[in-house]
């Protein structure tokens, strides 16, 4: 069954429960508010009654001269002597007479609802003299009349909630279709990104949830296709970084067993295999890193460690190659900084960092950790505009890189620790890398 069948059976079936408990409850009620309006009623009419009773008939010689007048209301009544124990008149025929006097009713004054046979009266009681407390107007109603009202006003309430349903259906089907269609148009698109047609996936309008799901479908898919490509990019790249150390490697090599080098040549040519195997070595050893580190394959340690030890540790190793460009290498740490990671990766991804700078900057470097933030800043030229939205991503690198992996092994051992690392440009001139831990 199709999602919007199952939706507009739904509905239709709740709002059929919920009709059918509305109407149980309403039916079941209104036989009682009925009585109760019917016993006001019956109270008003007998008040006005005692009334006019009161004022006309009391002083000209009492029951003799206002029994007529009660026969003629057209009412169901009794005019009963609580003294005597007797019924004076009733418009009502014997029998119902003796059968209420057999149910003691006339006696009971607490009873409402009076039975006899399969018929019941709802009933009201006024005193006509109520400081004697000798006489009493009883009123009555049969039952059977507000039953009758109860059913006519039952079959008007089925017939409202039958047009309900019937202007539910094609409301059901409106809306359910409104929410349907969306997500038909989702499923085309998922089907373009199972095939990788990622330039052709279009936008659904949608609205609330369903928005939110298509935006994340756009999303994945630009992520798709943004991965894909720098996949083809690394594959490219990583044949391209691999290919000119083997090329030379197979040149010297080739010049040596020919023997086309002089011994001179053949000493270089050797100390160049080496330089280039080294290289291969660094480049392929860095790949693997970067391939556990972005399928979280890594065993990873974290553990909290004091931001100064680690900072000095980043400066010790750099050490040699500042010495050796003449920089100055400034460090500045907040005393109660303190990071949760991975000792050893985080090294690796600050020294990275740290080596980056040191190699583009002119004649200085600065570090500063405050807080759960550490900045690395350089006075060189920068990074180009057009390389910053790619300055992580694998083999991308400036004219003085060596492999292009480093900066994408620091981001992603930062990552993996929590934390984000994104560039900027620097005061000092040069570029600034900020990394924020949470």
């Amino acid at each position: 069954m199709k999602l919007q069948s199952q939706l507009n059976l739904a509905f239709i079936s709740l709002l059929l429960v919920i009709l059918a408990v509305t109407g149980y409850v309403i039916y079941s009620m209104i036989l009682g508010m009925l009585i109760n309006n019917e016993r006001t009623e019956l109270q008003q009419k007998g008040e006005l009654l005692v009334d006019v009773l009161n004022e006309q008939y009391r002083s000209q010689g009492g029951i003799q001269d206002f029994g007529g007048f009660l026969e003629d209301q057209d009412l169901q009544l009794f005019l009963y002597d609580r003294n005597q124990d007797q019924v004076l008149m009733s418009t009502m025929p014997q029998q119902y007479v003796e059968g209420f006097s057999a149910n003691n009713y006339f006696v009971e004054t607490q009873e409402d609802l009076w039975e006899i046979g399969n018929s019941k009266f709802v009933t009201s009681r006024i005193l006509i003299y109520p400081e004697q407390t000798q006489l009493e107007l009883v009123l009555l109603t049969p039952l059977t009349d507000l039953q009758t009202v109860q059913q006519d006003f039952f079959r008007r309430m089925l017939l409202v909630f039958f047009v309900g349903i019937l202007a539910a259906i094609p409301i059901s089907y409106l809306l359910t279709n409104k929410l349907v269609t969306p997500l038909t148009k989702l499923k085309k698109q998922l089907k373009k990104i199972e095939k990788r047609q990622f330039d052709q996936i279009d936008r659904v309008k949608a609205t609330g949830e369903i928005k939110e799901v298509e935006q994340s479908v756009y999303d994945m898919a630009t992520e798709l296709n943004r991965y894909m490509k720098s996949q083809q990019a690394f594959f490219q790249n990583a044949s391209h970084e691999l290919k000119t150390p083997l090329m030379t490697v197979q040149g010297y090599a080739e010049g040596i067993r020919d023997n086309v080098f002089e011994e001179a040549d053949k000493e270089k040519g050797l100390e160049m295999m080496v330089t280039e195997i080294n290289r291969l070595k660094t480049i392929i050893n860095e790949m693997i890193l970067l391939a556990k580190l972005d399928s979280e394959q890594t065993e990873y340690r974290p553990e909290w460690m004091d931001a100064s030890e680690l900072i000095n540790q980043v400066v010790d190793r750099a050490f040699p190659m500042v010495s050796e460009k003449g920089l100055k290498l400034n460090h500045t740490v907040d005393k109660e900084s303190a990071f949760f990671a991975d000792q050893d990766k985080l090294l690796r991804a600050l020294l990275n960092i740290t080596i980056n700078a040191v190699r583009h900057a002119k004649s200085r470097v600065e570090i500063t950790v405050e807080n759960k933030t550490i900045t690395i800043e350089d006075d060189g030229n920068g990074v180009p505009e057009d390389l910053i939205p790619h300055i992580f991503h694998r083999f991308v690198k400036g004219k003085t890189g060596e492999t292009g992996l480093g900066l994408a092994i620091a981001r992603a051992i930062i990552e993996q620790s929590g934390g984000k690392i994104m560039v900027r440009d620097s005061t000092l001139g040069g570029a600034k890398f900020v990394i924020i831990f949470q």
